[in-house]
This record gives C-alpha cells, structure tokens and sequence, in this order.
C-alpha cells in the first residue's frame, strides 16, 4: 500500500458546496476531478482543496446522474499532480484487497482497507462492489484502490436496511462516462438519464433531450445557490470583514475560514437558532500549565463576547450568537474581534506559555 498512498494523497480533493462535503480526486491525463453527482448536485460551481493546490473555485463539467458521477474542471495548480491509472482491464474477485480513500472536509485524508465482499451487489439495476469498509458520507466520490495502485472503483455512500456499509460503482462505469464526455468534445454536458447518450448543449430543446424527449438539465443551466434568511446575514457579515465567501461555503450552514495562522468554523444551528464561531488554537503544554490557565481566565473576565475554553488538550475561542439577536453592526464589530483575536490568541499562547501548535 506504502507505493501508492503518496500519490494518492496528491490526487485526492475535498469537494465542498453550501449543501453537503465530499471527495474527489484528479485524473492527470483527462485534467477533471471525478466525484459522485450527489456531492455537487445542484450547483454550477464546487469548492475544491488539495494537498497540492490551494482552495479555489471549479466548474462542474458533466453529471451522470444514472451512474452518480460528475466531472469537475482540474485545479489551476496542477502541473506537479501525479498521475494515476485506471484499472479498466482489471478483473476483481470477491476476498480482493481494496483501500477506500476519502477526503472530506474535516478529515484531511483517510484510508479504509477491505476486502470485496460481493463483485455484483445490484441497486437500482447497477452491479456495484460491495466492500467490508464502512464508508461515510464525506467518503462519496473518492477511489477504491486496488493492491496495484490501480482505481477499481467510485466509493458512493448508500443506505441498505438501516447499515451504512460501503458500495463502489465499477471503474468500467467510470470509464463509460469518461468517453462520452470526452466525445462531447469536453463540452459542458449531461447523460441522459432514459436513452443514455451524453448530450450537450445544442442537444437540448427545451430542457428536454433530443434524442428522447427525457426531461434532462445540464450543469451550467442549474439554478445557483442563493442564501436566504440567516444565513444570507450570515454570509454579508462574512463578506463585510473581507472574507470570499464562495470559498468559504463547507457544507449546510457552514463556513471555513483562515486568518492568518488560525481556521475559524462558524455554522448556524437552525433548530436551536444558534450562531457559533470557534476555532482551535492550540493545544496545552505538559509542564507549567497554571499560568496559562490564569491567562485565560482573565481574558475570560475583560473579553466580550468571546470565550476561551478547553476541549481536551485544545485551547478554543468561541463566539456565540442567537438569530434572534443578530444585526448586521453589532454581529461585524464581534466577528471582525473574534477573527483578530484567533490570529493574536495563538501566536501568544504557543511564545509565551508554550503551548503546542496544533498540527494540520
């Protein structure tokens, strides 16, 4: 496994939109990013982020809704991207070694080794792999990898009879798509989801395919994400401080954001009606803890607003807001604090009391 578990880690791509998180990963010699169609469903645009290329915006070139893929446009940085092969002529056997990779968001990188239970487990009319790994759903859209490095297969999240257990769509699917949508001549396009054909723009009449007449919408033609009620304020006060928040966006109600050395993570809980801004700054130290407990309490005492706790050996800085409460002046001046006061908080911490930064 230690040959390819590099490589793969150059490749892998966490995949993020303002509904839901997944993983993705890069086909060098294709320049797309292939991940499952429900990971990006209903967006024209994705939040990409790899161990190689920073966070940046791409397009969703093709969906396939019958199999569950889309095709993303390959990251701007990608020169130094190793290549990785497709084991198309590969033939599994049940009791095969498998490895499911995934990066979700949260997760920087995971491997879950197992064996194929079952060659042909058929859903919906697909004979998919069944595998003995339990997958997530931040594990939808990454590769099954095969003993020789070779991709078998798409992880995809499924649902059977209450178990989360772990299904792969066969790389000759994968493969299928890869030539339609190469044959569209790379063109934004969509399988049709009754006649099968891949189609393209000058296909379409009326939303609708010409080959069949099916219903069919193409992935520049889907209606784009547009916040509303807290979140929508939620997204203007990001926006105010000088933050991108396309590229924020980390899944429902959630936003990632870096300043300086710091990452904050604020989400609305829309049931509790709860705003929360907390980001880790590092963690304790193993020897002469007291007087940073002191610090903290004192800041505890003059800060506004803020809070700073301990989760383990993590030093937190919080921020809590109500919805109810919530008004563009007040929420900017306690944002733009909290933000400041990350990027202050931990270099302090880890010069003064020596406590430990934590690892990416």
């Amino acid at each position: 496994m230690s040959d390819f578990v590099e490589t793969y880690r150059s490749v892998i791509v966490q995949i993020a939109t303002p509904y839901s998180t997944g993983t993705g990963f890069y086909l060098r010699d294709r320049n797309v990013i292939v991940t499952n169609h429900h990971v990006v469903e209903g967006n024209r645009k994705v939040v990409i982020e790899g161990a190689k290329f920073k966070k940046q915006p791409a397009e969703v070139r093709f969906i396939d809704q019958k199999y569950d893929l889309a095709f993303l446009a390959g990251p701007n940085e990608n020169n130094d991207l190793p290549s990785v092969r497709l084991g198309v002529e590969t033939a599994l056997r049940e009791r095969d070694l498998v490895t499911a990779i995934g990066h979700p968001f949260g997760l920087k990188f995971s491997l879950k080794s197992g064996i194929v239970s079952n060659t042909a487990e058929v859903m919906n009319g697909i004979p998919y792999l069944h595998i003995d790994a339990a997958l997530n759903p931040g594990n939808s859209g990454g590769p099954l990898v095969n003993e020789a490095g070779e991709v078998v297969g798409v992880n995809t999240f499924v649902m059977r009879d209450g178990d989360n257990t772990g299904f792969s769509l066969p790389v000759r699917f994968l493969h299928e798509s890869l030539t339609g949508y190469e044959n569209s001549g790379g063109s934004l396009s969509a399988r049709c989801t009754a006649c099968l054909n891949v189609v393209t723009g000058d296909q379409v009449e009326n939303k609708r395919c010409a080959h069949c007449g099916n219903r069919i919408e193409l992935p520049h033609l889907v209606d784009e994400y547009m916040p509303s009620g807290v979140a929508k304020s939620v997204e203007s006060l990001i926006e105010s401080i000088g933050h991108d928040v396309f590229l924020s966006r980390c899944g429902r109600n959630a936003w990632e954001i870096k300043q300086g050395s710091a990452t904050i993570v604020v989400s609305y809980h829309d049931k509790s009606g709860l705003i929360s801004a907390d980001t880790i700054l590092c963690e304790l130290p193993k020897e002469n803890i007291k007087p940073l407990y002191e610090y903290l309490l004192r800041e505890n005492y003059t800060n506004e607003a803020l809070t700073l706790s301990l989760k383990d050996q993590d030093i937190v800085l919080s921020l809590l807001i109500f919805d109810r409460y919530l008004n563009e002046s007040t929420g900017k001046v306690m944002l733009s604090r909290l933000f400041e006061k990350a990027d202050y908080y931990d270099n302090l911490l880890v010069e003064q009391f020596g406590a430990i930064w934590k690892a990416e």
